[in-house]
């Protein structure tokens, strides 16, 4: 008998082909949401007990063995012996491990509950983590371009249109037009992080008829705490998913574009600003050349953002209003973007 719940009205599931196995896994991407599976997991154990379906012992003994889960993972990493591909993901890895580890209580932890909305909250929880660090970025970056604005505020030099020579500017008033492209960018994410909604409650599609608080659950989940308005679209919709992966395409378009001035800008034929040894490559055959990489790799990277956005926009063209499996690629591609 399979041990996969979802197969339990077949013989056998995936795991009697190891081709089919392999393939219908998902476990080599979403290994990095373990945290997220855990803290939803303990906000969906919570939320039992709240509602009378989990005994105070339980909560306790499915929080102990989830916690200590966690610890083992946080030290062994990918050595953590509970990956197990043939349970095709990070939410069967974690909860076949609790069952393992305190029996029974850990079976009802599922009650309620489908992989739909787990991943879902799963992955709103991993991009509200992302933005964090991304605000941080995008901040430090918009204030070093305010740094040099004030240091090299009053040099003369032309604006271009046309890249064409247009009005005389200051180096500052540049330098003040690239932190507020990334300031804006920052604010697209922040904007997202406020726009993110609690999918836990949801089931598969239609909600459960188990007596569960889905405002509770979302008031445990850090701040994803406004609940989805329709089970239907919080199990089916990558909304979040595209937007953050807009949102990093818009970085990288403007970190391509700044590239691409400087890169001008350090030419002999325009000898605007020199670069530092340290952000060049030299030449085999031209030993005097100071080539702008590291700009250059900046601009080249740009595709691979885009090619994850487009990626993403046509997975879910052609998709019905409910969960389909294809949508298990979305880790794939935003997390290459980010």
């Amino acid at each position: 008998m399979s041990q996969k719940p979802w197969e339990h009205a077949k013989s056998s599931g995936s795991e009697a082909d190891p081709v089919a196995t392999r393939f219908v896994a998902s476990l080599d991407v979403d290994q990095r949401l373990y945290p997220h599976d855990i803290a939803g997991s303990i906000a969906h154990a919570t939320m039992l007990h709240h509602v009378g379906l989990l005994t105070v012992n339980e909560l306790d003994t499915i929080t102990t063995g989830l916690n200590a889960i966690k610890s083992e993972i946080d030290e062994q990493g990918e050595s953590w012996p509970g990956w197990k591909v043939e349970l095709e993901d990070v939410h069967m890895c974690i909860e076949a491990a609790l069952i393992e580890k305190i029996g029974e209580p850990g079976r009802r932890l599922h009650t309620g509950r489908s992989r739909n909305d787990q991943v879902a909250l799963d992955m709103k929880l991993w991009i509200d983590q992302s933005i964090a660090v991304l605000l941080k970025k995008t901040e430090s970056l918009a204030a070093a371009f305010a740094e040099l604005a004030d240091r090299c505020g009053e040099v003369i030099m032309p604006s271009y249109t046309h890249m064409q020579r247009a009005q005389p500017i200051v180096a500052g008033g540049e330098a003040l037009a690239w932190a507020s492209c990334f300031n804006r960018c920052g604010k697209r994410f922040w904007q997202l992080d406020d726009r993110l909604e609690n999918p836990l409650g949801c089931g598969a599609i239609a909600g459960s008829s188990l007596p569960l608080d889905r405002q509770f659950s979302a008031s445990m989940c850090d701040d994803i705490n406004a609940i989805a308005p329709s089970s239907m679209i919080a199990t089916a919709s990558r909304d979040a998913t595209l937007d953050m992966a807009y949102g990093l395409s818009m970085v990288s378009m403007w970190l391509s574009r700044w590239a691409e001035q400087w890169i001008i800008y350090n030419s002999t034929e325009f000898s605007f600003i020199t670069l530092g040894d340290a952000y060049t490559t030299g030449s085999s055959m031209m030993p005097q050349k100071r080539n702008p990489d590291m700009l250059e790799l900046i601009r080249g990277k740009t595709g691979q953002v885009y090619g994850s956005l487009v990626a993403l926009l046509t997975m879910c063209k052609g998709l019905t209003i409910g969960y389909n499996r294809d949508l298990q690629e979305d880790k794939r591609h935003l997390f290459s973007a980010y």
